[in-house]
């Protein structure tokens, strides 16, 4: 997802499948954790420690920017330095961010010092994302990528379970003993740094050295580079409502997907379902994330069988008609955790299978000269759609109760059908007689 290139001086050295399997299944684990710390985790800490909804919603979508404009310097990556030296350094950087979190939790300044902590993780992680992904292109070939695309991406889920789900659930089991929030959130961080410090000196050692850092390269052909980017990406047939769909395709979940967690977790009086961190840990983190693993593979492989044009507008339907489980619990506010889990399970299974589509489209819109920056453009865009309604999404949710938040997050799906509606495609894309 970013735009990433061999360098000029680095020589790209083929390596047996065998010798990827001591990196890549951990690298990739490595990638999903600060990302899930900082887009999910958060939420459920800050909802602990008796943050407003407002507030938390505000401010953690602001943590988006990094993956926003990751483009402006994912060409530095690229040519200073070298991408091993990068992973290694993030690492211990994203190590640092959590220990900061871990020490600030018992502050009475606790909100503005953990933010800035969960800043550095942001920034940290993104950087971290171009240069794994460059990392993993150089010297791998096509064949051996393609063996491993499905092992990466396996690795990143059991990232996403370890994170959002068996952090949340240790640090919900440590409340449960009586144990200060502070304390128990505390402890949950030291423990992540800790293991993420035995992850970076794992990498330190076991990562390939593939590269020769770049000394010949100035910021005015980096400039000159980023600026053909974006030339070459406005100027595309269409990219002007293409632009448009990145945008608000998902205008509704990145407003619910900031307050269903906090929706678990408010008291009952306040019109939440009154659950635990022990159990919005499990709801997300293991029912969760797997119906969303089968939604995307269902989702590429019925575009592989009849191409995108076919499903785009069903799999708007997908991502958007399942949000209405979340009307039924706010009414209903059952206390059974089956049913809750049941009913999450539901909507990211339809938010696996619509999500395939999405980025399906951003690979069709960034093909052609410069796939791989115009593809990271696109994520940026993305970063931006995400970033942009989450921040509201708080303030309106405390404005009209939750009842009538998720009417709104329905009413809010209204965009998304337009934009793919109007949004043109080639009805064939992705279909693999086409290929």
């Amino acid at each position: 997802m970013s735009a990433t290139s061999p360098e000029p001086n680095s020589t790209p050295v083929a390596e047996s499948s065998a010798g990827a399997w001591s990196w890549v299944p951990s690298l990739y684990f490595a990638e999903a954790v600060p990302f899930e710390l900082v887009m999910t985790v958060s939420l459920v800490f800050y909802k602990g420690m008796e943050v407003s909804n407002t507030a938390i919603a505000a401010y953690t979508s602001l943590l988006y920017l990094p993956w926003m404009i990751k483009p402006i310097w994912s060409p530095l990556v690229d040519v200073l330095w070298t991408k091993r030296s990068w992973i290694v350094a993030m690492q211990l950087t994203i190590t640092l961010g959590m220990a900061g979190i871990a020490m600030c939790c018992g502050s009475t300044s606790f909100f503005m010092l953990t933010l800035a902590c969960f800043w550095v993780l942001a920034f940290a992680s993104a950087t971290h994302d171009i240069a794994a992904d460059g990392f993993y292109m150089i010297g791998m070939s096509a064949h051996q990528q393609a063996i491993f695309v499905g092992i990466r991406s396996t690795f990143y889920r059991l990232g996403i379970i370890a994170s959002r789900g068996l952090l949340v659930m240790l640090a919900g089991k440590l409340i449960e003993t009586s144990m200060p929030t502070s304390d128990a959130w505390s402890r949950t961080f030291y423990l992540a740094a800790g293991a993420f410090l035995i992850v970076a000196a794992y990498h330190a050692i076991m990562l390939p050295r593939r590269e020769k850092a770049s000394s010949d390269e100035s910021a005015e052909p980096i400039l000159h580079q980023l600026v053909h980017t974006i030339d070459t990406f406005v100027s595309k047939p269409g990219v002007l409502i293409g632009i448009c769909y990145i945008l608000l395709y998902r205008f509704a979940e990145a407003q619910l997907a900031k307050v269903a967690p906090l929706f678990m977790l408010d008291d009952r009086a306040s019109g939440g379902l009154g659950l635990t961190e022990t159990d919005t840990g499990f709801i997300y983190g293991t029912a969760g994330v797997l119906m969303l693993v089968i939604g995307g593979i269902l989702g590429g492989l019925v575009v592989a069988k009849q191409g995108l044009g076919k499903w785009l507008l069903l799999m708007a339907v997908a991502i958007n008609l399942p949000n209405l489980v979340y009307i039924a619990l706010a009414y209903w506010l059952p206390t059974n955790i089956w049913v809750v889990t049941g009913a999450v399970a539901i909507e990211q299974f339809g938010y696996g299978f619509g999500f395939a589509g999405y980025m399906l489209y951003m690979l069709y819109l960034a093909k052609g000269a410069h796939q791989t920056s115009h593809f990271a453009l696109c994520t940026g865009i993305m970063a931006t759609g995400m970033m942009l309604p989450g921040m509201i999404s708080g303030a309106i949710q405390e404005w009209i109760g939750y009842q009538w938040f998720f009417v709104w997050v329905m009413v809010a799906t209204v965009p998304s059908f337009l934009v793919t509606m109007l949004v043109p495609i080639d009805p064939n894309f992705g279909k693999a007689s086409a290929e």
